[in-house]
Parts: structure tokens; C-alpha cells; sequence
């Protein structure tokens, strides 16, 4: 083999490793992309059986969002934190939530009523407040500073 057709050879062979080099890796690229987004389903006939006629989905729209912050006799925020809802006047509690990592809370409840929201947390005394939701606003933060009982342990 001459010298000449030896550098032909590596030349044609460098080439076919850059193209089966280029093609798998645009077969790589291709395999990590995210799929394309579906395409939307056809719009029913509101006749179709699936649909209920008196089922809606339910609206936020006259919601009332009760939200706030629980803290310890040292300011600091108080995790797990066990809060009830009630309509006030009434004994049964509607709503029951724990406060997150971080000492917050928050129940939406309709709007047109007065609540009562009772924290309670082991070692410290039970706080309650009212809000009222008549008044035509659309939410209400609270910050509850729990207070530890006397000569109880925490």
C-alpha cells in the first residue's frame, strides 16, 4: 500500500467515524429533548353523557382566605400548631389545619359569616380569634403569639 492511498484510507475513515459520530449524537439530543406538547382534544357536544348538567365545578370567587402566622413567647415561628375553624355561635369546628415548617396557615371558608379560629399547641395556653368575614374583604392575616402555661412543662 502506497503512501498515498494510505492517507486516503485514514482520510475516509476519519470521515465515516465523524458522521456515525454526528448521528448518533443527534440521535442522543433527540432522545433528551421533552416530548412535544399534546394536542388539545376536540371540543365535546355539551349533549354528551359524560357531562352532568347539574354538576359545576366549584368557584373561588366568593371564597374568604383566613391566613396567618404562629409564634412562640419568643417570637419564634411555632410549627405544627393545631388550628380549628368554626361559624361563630356554633360548636362544631368546619375546618382543621396543623401551621407548616415555617408557623403558617391558611383556610379559605365562605364569605358572609363571623369565624372563630382556636390554636392550640401542647405547653402553651389555647388562643382564639374572630374574624369576621362580612365585611366585604377577601382575606385576613392574623399573627397568634402563643403563650406558655405556667408551671407546665413544654
Amino acid at each position: 500500500m502506497s503512501m498515498k492511498s494510505a492517507r486516503l484510507w485514514l482520510r475516509l475513515v476519519l470521515v465515516f467515524i465523524a458522521a456515525a459520530v454526528m448521528i448518533f449524537g443527534a440521535t442522543i439530543t433527540r432522545a433528551q429533548e421533552p416530548p412535544p406538547p399534546p394536542q388539545p382534544a376536540a371540543q365535546e357536544s355539551p349533549s354528551t353523557p359524560a357531562e352532568k348538567p347539574g354538576k359545576k365545578k366549584p368557584s373561588h370567587a366568593r371564597d374568604f382566605l383566613i391566613r396567618g402566622t404562629v409564634f412562640n413567647e419568643k417570637a419564634l415561628s411555632l410549627p405544627g400548631a393545631d388550628l380549628r375553624i368554626r361559624v361563630a355561635g356554633e360548636k362544631k369546628y368546619r375546618w382543621e389545619t396543623y401551621t407548616n415548617s415555617r408557623g403558617e396557615f391558611a383556610v379559605r371558608v365562605a364569605q358572609g359569616a363571623d369565624y372563630e379560629v382556636v390554636v392550640r399547641v401542647k405547653g402553651f395556653a389555647d388562643q382564639t380569634r374572630t374574624v369576621g368575614a362580612k365585611n366585604g374583604g377577601d382575606e385576613e392575616t392574623l399573627m397568634i403569639l402563643m403563650q406558655p402555661l405556667m408551671g407546665g412543662a413544654k
